[in-house]
């Protein structure tokens, strides 16, 4: 992983502070100096405010590694960095590193440490750095976000949708509650101001879970908690980030928190490449045009793996049921399922496998789980049903880089923000409620939220792109929602929504036929270079009701619009594009009829030139969606 350093990392020292008896005010301010965060230290212990246009965005709020015990300033330094990196796969293809940090150097309960805090222009970190810790040490690195009582917030809640708007103000007791508030937490506030609460680099801190998120109802602020177990005597915590913006799409852009992640751990990234992928599990029971019904089976797989071939799609997922039961270095496979025949076949065709795995029908064990599936030539593993457990989510990220294996971790697992900077083979995750999953359905409000809160977190496998919407709705899968017609998009928002969720390895739904029947409409997806991007954009974002996102590579530019049930017209601006050029663009959209509970398989595709500045009326069914392939001429 290339890193350019474009400035000397500027050093300076300030003078020593009194005793955290005595009040000691610090102030450091962002590059661009639109942000002050400012830590005062006193007899009620070590607070910090932040301010952004000379507008509050959390108030004084406390901060702590070790709770109760009062802290002793010892000296500070500033540091001012300006570099530049390139990720491996991301939505940039070159990120700038870009910050002032300041290093208070404190005692507190005998130990010494540091408190290191990093304010870019669109966020701030904090982390703890502690030496001679013991095992009878009750450390907590703790953290309140003092926000005003008529802000609002949204927060994740697993495989369920986002909840919110909840203001803080008129929380009750029971809501004060909240005991699956997850990560991260985005607040709208009543000055227009947009954050989000989240951490970054959990992967570096051992010891520590996922930092856990509720509400104080006594002094009414949104509080964290990181509590580690004893690893050694050195102890350092993960980020705790804040990030702002004017929008809520702003937040889901920003790179601090891959910033803050470690540089990468392989030495040798070329097996790593992002991409698209068919998939098996929600096609299951769909009888093609020629009356061949999909299943687990040899036949079924080979269908995949022809038309990935065919369109150029980097990979196909075989998911669960491919083993009836797992032993100590053994499956015992489907009977109607020739692994090894379709690994043969995969390879004659150039289209890269990956396989699910998960304990539920036995344990084949870890050590030997990963090298197994590299002898077998897959390319991933997608791993469910582990959850939130951070050291075995570490364990496996590493144990199948070393197999050269990419990882997609299913089932509300750790969120690990930043971890692809480190470790670019965690390619995806489903921290989010997938289509349909749980044979669940979700509505467009449910889409857009979890792209505007879910997504701040990384790259998200949400399995969008259904193709046989009215065949999904009418039961025609095995796999389909339970509830007929509960499923609420059309092809075009299906289109879109591949476009505007974040992932490394973008999971298509559906049946080859269902695509190839709609193939000039699949070309949006297919031409799309999945985590080969230059440059994102979030043009259009308002929670549960719309967003644009735009993606450069190269010279062509990919954009998708989302709207909730209302429908409506967006504004798009051209004004990404560059001046005097002329593009052609070729206009995915919902036709006049189009509706997502009535007539969700309706689309029309058209072309024309445009140029920087124009606007582009994008008008969108109830549920609806929009897309354009910018090509510069």
């Amino acid at each position: 992983m290339k890193q350019v350093s474009l400035t000397f990392s500027m050093l300076l020292f300030i003078a020593f502070f009194n005793a955290c008896s005595v009040k000691s005010n610090i102030n450091v301010s962002s590059p661009d100096k639109k942000v002050e965060l400012t830590f005062e230290n006193n007899e009620e212990g070590l607070t910090y405010q932040l301010n952004r246009n000379n507008e509050v965005l959390v108030g004084v709020s406390s901060i702590s590694i070790l709770p109760n015990i009062p802290v002793k300033i010892l000296n500070t330094e500033i540091n001012s960095v300006d570099t530049k990196w390139n990720p491996i796969w991301g939505q940039f293809s070159e990120i700038r590193d870009f910050y002032n940090e300041i290093v208070i150097h404190i005692e507190v309960g005998g130990k010494t440490g540091k408190l290191l805090s990093r304010v870019y222009n669109d966020g701030v970190g904090f982390r703890f750095e502690l030496d001679n810790v013991t095992a009878e040490d009750q450390l907590d690195f703790y953290a309140e976000y003092n926000l005003a009582s008529n802000d609002v917030f949204y927060y994740t809640v697993g495989e369920h949708p986002p909840v919110g708007p909840v203001a803080i103000g008129s929380l009750s007791d029971e809501q004060a509650k909240l005991s699956k508030m997850l990560l991260p937490i985005v607040v709208e506030k009543s000055n227009k101001n947009h954050l989000s609460f989240l951490e970054s680099d959990l992967y570096s801190s051992k010891g520590f879970s996922t930092m856990t998120m509720n509400f104080n109802k006594e002094s009414g602020t949104l509080v964290s908690s990181s509590k580690p177990k004893y690893i050694s005597e050195k102890v350092v915590t993960p980020w705790k980030v804040i990030l702002f913006g004017d929008s809520a799409g702003d937040l889901v852009t920003s790179t601090v928190t891959v910033n803050l992640a470690a540089p990468c751990e392989i030495e040798n990234t070329d097996w790593i490449k992002p991409g698209k992928t068919m998939w098996d599990w929600r096609v299951h029971g769909y009888t093609a045009p020629d009356g061949f019904v999909y299943g687990i089976n040899t036949e079924s797989y080979k269908r995949f793996i022809n038309f990935a071939d065919k369109k150029g799609i980097e990979y196909f997922l075989i998911d669960a049921s491919w083993y009836k039961s797992a032993t100590k270095g053994h499956f015992e496979l489907t009977p109607e399922l020739d692994l090894e025949a379709v690994i043969a076949y995969a390879e004659d065709k150039d289209v890269e496998l990956i396989l699910y795995y998960d304990r539920k029908f036995g344990e084949y064990g870890d050590k030997e789980l990963f090298p197994y599936f590299q002898s077998l030539g897959m390319h991933g593993i997608k791993y469910g049903f582990m959850g939130n457990n951070v050291q075995f989510s570490r364990d496996a990220i590493s144990q199948s880089a070393a197999s050269e294996l990419l990882i997609d971790f299913h089932d509300s697992p750790v969120p690990f923000t930043g971890v692809r900077r480190t470790f670019p083979n965690a390619i995806t995750r489903e921290y989010c409620h997938a289509q349909q999953d749980s044979r669940k359905a979700f509505t467009p409000e449910t889409f857009i939220k979890m792209a505007l809160v879910n997504a701040i977190q990384g790259p998200l496998d949400m399995n969008n792109g259904n193709f046989d919407i009215t065949g999904i709705n009418t039961g025609k899968r095995q796999k389909g929602p339970k509830k007929l017609n509960s499923y609420l998009s059309t092809v075009v928002s299906e289109v879109a929504r591949t476009l505007v969720v974040f992932s490394g390895l973008v999971c298509i739904p559906d049946a080859p036929e269902a695509y190839e029947a709609k193939a000039d409409l699949f070309e949006f997806i297919q031409k799309m270079p999945v985590g080969k991007w230059d440059e994102s954009r979030i043009l259009n974002s308002k929670m549960g009701e719309y967003i644009t996102t735009a993606r450069r590579s190269k010279n062509d530019w990919f954009v998708g619009s989302v709207m909730n049930q209302k429908g409506g017209v967006l504004d798009i601006d051209l004004n990404f594009l560059e001046e005097g050029k002329i593009y052609e663009v070729t206009f995915y959209e919902d036709t006049p009829e189009t509706d997502c509970k009535t007539n969700p398989e309706a689309y029309q595709i058209r072309k024309a030139k445009v140029k920087k500045g124009d606007v582009i009326k994008a008008n969108m069914a109830p549920g609806g969606g929009h897309c354009m392939w910018i090509k510069s001429e």
